[in-house]
C-alpha cells in the first residue's frame, strides 16, 4: 500500500503521535510485551508505530513484520470463505448444518437450569446463518455454564495440535447445545464448524482453500495456520497476566508477573499445526491483515483481486440480530462491547456509538483476537485500523476502546 502524509487525509500528526506515547506506556507498565499498529485512510497508510518486544527474554523488538497469533480475527476470514461459496450457489444460509455434517442431525439443547448433560430437549438443527452469528447454541470451553464445562472436560478446544478438523467437529456435534438455536447469542466454536463446511463443500482443506482463494489473491503471503518457513525468527511469543491457562477465563487469577510467558515462538505448536481452526487458528502479519480489512472496506476487492461482490459485503456488515448483542442475553466472553453493538457475519457492527461508549461511525465493522489483537474498518470515514500485540486474555486491559478514542481523536476532517 502507498503511504500518504497524515495531514493530506484529514489527520493531525501531533494527535497521531499520542498513539506512540500510549503504546510506549503499555510497554513501560508491563501490560503488553510490545505492539504494532497500522492506520490507512482512502487506501493509503497514514500511520505506523511499533513499540516494545516480541520476545521479552531474548530482547527481540516488536516490528511491523512481526508474526502474531490472530486467534479470533480468523473468524471474519472464515466467514468470508463461507460467503464466497454461497455466492457460487452451493448452499443457502438457512440450510441446516446437518446437510453437510450428519453428526448434527439429532440436535438436542440443554433445558433451562440443567445440571447435567442428560437434561435436554429436542430442538431444530442449527443453520449456517446461526453459526455465522453465534446464535447456534454452541459455546467455548472458557465461557461460563454447563456446556463449556463439558467441552473443557473433553478437551474440545480446537487447539493447533488436536488433529484433523473433521474429528473435532464430530466430537462437538455429539454434545448438547447450550440453548435452542436462535434464542440467544453466545460466543462459540461455530466458526470452526463452518471451517469444516468449507472443507466439505470445496473439497479442499480449510488451509488450502484460504491459501488459494483468499491469501494468494490478496497478497497475504505470510498468513496461514502454521508459522511460514523461514519466518520463525519474526514470530512473537505469547504472554499472560494470569496464574494458570491464558485461556481459562472461568478460573482466572492474576499472578505477580504481568508478562508470564506461555508460548515461546521456538516451542510453539503453531510451527507444525494439525488442526485448521476456522475460529482462531491463523498467524500473520500486520500488513497482511490490513489487506484483508481493506478488501472489506473496498466492497470485496483489493487491487485486481475480487473475493466478494459489494452487495455481499454490505450484507455481511448489516446487523443480523433482532437488536444489539446485549438484548440476546449473552452469558459468554466476547471480544467487543455488547450494548449498542450488533453482529454481522464474522464481526461486530456499531449500531449506536453512544450506547457502545466508544467513538465510531454507525456501521463500522470490527473484531479482535484473544491475544488482544484488534481491527476495524469504517466505510463512512474510509478508514481501516489493525493493531497487533500478544497478551492473553484480551479482556485484561481496555486497549481497544482506548485505541479507537486515540484514532478518532486524531481525525480533524
Amino acid at each position: 500500500m502507498q503511504t500518504a502524509k497524515p495531514e493530506t487525509l484529514g489527520f493531525d500528526p501531533d494527535r497521531l503521535d499520542r498513539i506512540a506515547d500510549w503504546m510506549d506506556r503499555y510497554v513501560a507498565e508491563r501490560k503488553f510485551p510490545g505492539s504494532s499498529v497500522l492506520i490507512a485512510r482512502a487506501g493509503q497508510v497514514v500511520y505506523h508505530n511499533a513499540s516494545g518486544l516480541r520476545d521479552v527474554d531474548l530482547g527481540l523488538p516488536f516490528t511491523r513484520d512481526t508474526l502474531t497469533r490472530i486467534y479470533s480475527m480468523t473468524k471474519p476470514i472464515t466467514s468470508t470463505a463461507i460467503m464466497m461459496l454461497a455466492e457460487r450457489g452451493l448452499f443457502h444460509l438457512d440450510a441446516p448444518v446437518s446437510d453437510f455434517i450428519p453428526a448434527f442431525k439429532d440436535a438436542r439443547a440443554l433445558i433451562e437450569g440443567a445440571k447435567n448433560p442428560d437434561q435436554t430437549e429436542p430442538c431444530a438443527v442449527p443453520t449456517l446463518h446461526q453459526l455465522l452469528t453465534h446464535t447456534a447454541g454452541m459455546s467455548y470451553a472458557f465461557n461460563p455454564g454447563l456446556l463449556p464445562k463439558i467441552m473443557e472436560d473433553e478437551g474440545i478446544m480446537f487447539s493447533p495440535d488436536q488433529g484433523p478438523l473433521e474429528h473435532l467437529v464430530n466430537r462437538a456435534a455429539a454434545l448438547p447445545l447450550a440453548f435452542v438455536p436462535g434464542t440467544r447469542w453466545e460466543y462459540s466454536v461455530a466458526l470452526d464448524v463452518l471451517g469444516r463446511v468449507v472443507e466439505i463443500v470445496s473439497g479442499k482443506t480449510l488451509a488450502q482453500f484460504l491459501h488459494d482463494e483468499v491469501f494468494e489473491p490478496l497478497g497475504m503471503g505470510e498468513t496461514g495456520f502454521s508459522v511460514p518457513s523461514g519466518a520463525l525468527d519474526r514470530f512473537a511469543s505469547l504472554y499472560t497476566p494470569l496464574e494458570g491457562d491464558a485461556m481459562a477465563l472461568n478460573a482466572s487469577r492474576t499472578s505477580g508477573e504481568t508478562l508470564r510467558l506461555v508460548d515461546q515462538a521456538m516451542d510453539s505448536p503453531l510451527r507444525h499445526t494439525t488442526t485448521f481452526s476456522g475460529g482462531g487458528g491463523l498467524v500473520g502479519t500486520l500488513d497482511d491483515y490490513m489487506r484483508f480489512a481493506e478488501m472489506l472496506r473496498c466492497g470485496g476487492a483489493l487491487n485486481d483481486a475480487r473475493l466478494l461482490s459489494p452487495k455481499t459485503v454490505d450484507f455481511m456488515m448489516c446487523n443480523h440480530l433482532p437488536g444489539d448483542i446485549a438484548s440476546m442475553g449473552p452469558q459468554s466472553f466476547a471480544e467487543q462491547p455488547m450494548e449498542g453493538m450488533g453482529f454481522g457475519l464474522g464481526g461486530a457492527v456499531v449500531l449506536d456509538p453512544a450506547r457502545a461508549r466508544t467513538p465510531g461511525s454507525v456501521g463500522d465493522f470490527s473484531w479482535g483476537g484473544m491475544a488482544s489483537t484488534f481491527f476495524w474498518t469504517d466505510r463512512v470515514l474510509d478508514l481501516s485500523v489493525v493493531f497487533f500485540t500478544q497478551l492473553s486474555p484480551s479482556s485484561s486491559y481496555p486497549a481497544r476502546p482506548q485505541l479507537k478514542a486515540l484514532v478518532h481523536g486524531a481525525i480533524i476532517k
